[in-house]
């Protein structure tokens, strides 16, 4: 089952990530972009105490704490993610910058709000370089994306509503919300989750007429109690078409839809941090997508022809490079996506892999391939 890779406290306000390379002057376009990925918009806060002065000062403590771990998650990489336990000693107030309210109610003991935390981003770089933690602050450039509901889901969730409610405008690759465009209907789109999604792909490129347009489809299985989600189209970073499955529980289709949401917004976040954490390869290592420095992320997308398969190779991936040196980004039912890192790059990767029986290729993009040789 796809979980939340921001935790489940917050799924809504923990859907924010990632954008620029370590660099120490920005232009001021550049320098603007960065700072919006420092905003936290819209997050919510609780707390109880014995009376309502504690409890929203405890609110607005925790609040504070949980807003930069999500900060973190955007603009660090997902390989580097398991820093965030070395961030533990971090005061997060030290870093605000100032905060607004969207909504807030209280009790005599209860404080409830909807806050947006701004951080200093020169705080926190400081604190990343430091600490020698990778990250991306820049925004991607922004892209449009449609949020259809397939077949009989709209009676369970407002999928569009979701949308609307995460931090777009500030997240590493901002969005706009739009409908499908003219000449493109929902009966056009069953064919991007597919194993071959080239046909529906083109038909949402050539009615977006050439921009940056993603479209996120969501379809529910009543009977098998799973919310599919695809994502497709072309966003900042290229083409790409993804699907996923979410259980749905207890008959909640609307949380299944806002955690599907959150953790779209993630990937596409990803994909920008993956590119523009990239180093600029060497002459010597200009024909392939990435150098073999052992820290560097490799992206690698599985190709499989079953479940059974993708298991045996997501078994032997876990005993050749560990099963924390990747990270599953995506699953549709015929490949998955991957972040990983290995000792000596891709190219010693490549040749663990070859023995045994797996094949690690260059692919477009910046990526790598990897299918069973037999």
């Amino acid at each position: 089952d796809a979980t939340s890779m921001f935790g489940a406290w917050s799924c809504r306000a923990a859907a924010m990530a990632t954008a620029v390379c370590l660099v120490p002057i920005l232009a001021p376009q550049a320098a603007h972009a960065a700072s919006r990925a420092y905003t936290i918009a819209n997050y919510p806060v609780e707390a109880t105490a014995a009376d309502a002065v504690t409890a929203k000062k405890l609110a607005m403590t925790d609040g504070e704490t949980a807003a930069f771990r999500s900060l973190f998650k955007r603009i660090v990489p997902v390989t580097a993610y398991g820093r965030l336990a070395e961030l533990g000693d971090v005061v997060a107030g030290d870093l605000v910058d100032g905060f607004s309210v969207r909504s807030e109610r209280n009790s005599a003991t209860r404080y409830i709000a909807a806050l947006d935390f701004s951080f200093s981003p020169g705080a926190v770089r400081q604190l990343l370089h430091e600490r020698n933690v990778p990250f991306v602050d820049e925004q991607a450039p922004p892209s449009v994306i449609a949020p259809v509901v397939i077949g009989g889901a709209a009676a369970s969730g407002d999928w569009p509503a979701i949308w609307r409610s995460l931090d777009l405008a500030n997240a590493l690759t901002p969005l706009t919300i739009e409908r499908l465009p003219a000449g493109l209907a929902a009966g056009d789109l069953g064919g991007l989750g597919g194993q071959d999604p080239s046909v529906a792909l083109d038909a949402v490129e050539r009615a977006a007429g050439g921009r940056p347009f993603v479209v996120a489809t969501a379809a529910h299985d009543a009977a098998a109690k799973r919310l599919e989600v695809v994502l497709a189209g072309r966003d900042a970073v290229g083409r790409f078409a993804l699907a996923r499955s979410y259980r749905v529980t207890e008959g909640d289709v609307a949380y299944a839809m806002e955690l599907a949401a959150v953790v779209s917004l993630g990937i596409l976040e990803g994909r920008w941090k993956h590119v523009r954490a990239a180093p600029v390869p060497t002459a010597a290592a200009a024909q392939l997508p990435w150098s073999g420095n052992a820290g560097e992320a490799i992206m690698v997308d599985v190709y499989f022809g079953s479940p059974a398969e993708w298991y045996r190779m997501k078994d032997q991936l876990g005993a050749i490079a560990g099963e924390r040196s990747f990270e599953v980004v995506a699953v549709s039912p015929r490949s998955a996506e991957l972040a990983m890192t290995y000792p000596g790059g891709p190219d010693a990767l490549a040749a663990a892999l070859a023995r045994q029986g797996l094949s690690l290729a260059p692919s477009d993009s910046a990526r790598w391939a990897l299918r069973r040789r037999f």
